[in-house]
């Protein structure tokens, strides 16, 4: 097929890719983009395009593609969309202060805990704390990989007890009861 008959076949679907378009986004503006990435493809990798099948067919397969694409990209970006004057939370900065005194707190608790463990446990779990990977724990102690394994689980078990026992508190709502 020659460039001025895609061309040419391309333009005679084109009323029903941009019904098509209109459909996936619920946005017109949306849909105009989407139109000119499908079209931007289609030319772009027209030599794929196999003469005498349904071409219809292939470009709302690259369209429906690109939109898939484009949304779940959206997704992990998850752009925040300001509409306040002069993008005022955007333009704002990240002026905010964290409090790390609880967490400082905790964290000094637990590694007293974790100092507490006896030795058999303690070794492994701090060794898989610095990013020891399983096998190489093994390894370096010479035990079996199950023995590393069930030494980090009980040491996270008695980690977890001695956290209970401190803080009882079982959700948010008893610890916002608590404090009044």
């Amino acid at each position: 097929m020659s460039n001025l008959e895609f061309t040419q076949s391309f333009y005679q679907y084109r009323p029903t890719l941009m019904s098509f378009a209109v459909h996936l986004t619920k946005d017109e503006e949306e849909a105009n983009d989407l139109m000119q990435d499908t079209a931007y493809k289609a030319f772009k990798y027209r030599n794929m395009y196999k003469p005498h099948t349904n071409l219809r067919a292939w470009l709302m397969t690259i369209m429906r593609n690109t939109f898939i694409n484009n949304y779940r990209q959206r997704k992990r970006r998850r752009t925040l969309q300001d509409s306040t004057a002069n993008q005022y939370w955007i333009n704002a900065g990240n002026g905010q202060a964290y409090n790390t005194g609880e967490s400082e707190v905790t964290m000094k608790e637990l590694m007293g805990m974790v100092e507490r463990l006896d030795d058999w446990l303690k070794v492994p779990f701090l060794m898989h704390y610095q990013g020891f990977k399983y096998e190489e724990i093994a390894q370096e102690l010479e035990i079996p990989l199950g023995t590393v394994k069930s030494r980090i689980f009980f040491a996270r078990r008695k980690l977890q007890e001695g956290l209970e026992k401190l803080y009882p508190v079982k959700n948010i709502k008893e610890m916002m009861a608590a404090r009044n």
